[in-house]
């Protein structure tokens, strides 16, 4: 019995750490997040066929356009079936000002938003 609790309480104990880390992750990855300017926060699910064309408009002013007030766009994806995410995260790596997160993550991010 004494070995099922240590095994529950050392199994806890190192989600807990995980969970640590990946809030401290996620706060020096989103850190150049400043409370100036919008952000376009785009929560998505099931939409393989529109999201690529979608996101590249909207990166589109954004990079190019004269709105300087815009300024990142964070796709949450809420758990989709198909292939998503997966696009989105491709488009992530091409382009710095967009963020592809969950939904849970994407609150995280809001509320680390640097208020300065």
């Amino acid at each position: 019995m004494e070995f099922i609790l240590n095994t529950i309480f050392w199994t806890l104990a190192i989600y807990g750490f995980f969970e640590i880390i990946k809030s401290i992750v996620n706060i020096f990855t989103y850190t150049n997040f400043q409370s100036d300017g919008i952000y376009i926060i785009i929560a998505v699910k099931n939409q393989e066929e529109k999201i690529e064309g979608f996101l590249r408009s909207s990166l589109f002013k954004i990079l190019y356009g004269k709105e300087d007030y815009l300024k990142n766009i964070i796709v949450a994806d809420l758990k989709s079936d198909d292939r998503t995410k997966e696009i989105a995260k491709k488009m992530e790596i091409e382009y710095d000002c967009l963020k592809v997160t969950t939904w849970k993550e994407c609150k995280d991010i809001i509320d680390n938003v640097d208020e300065s």
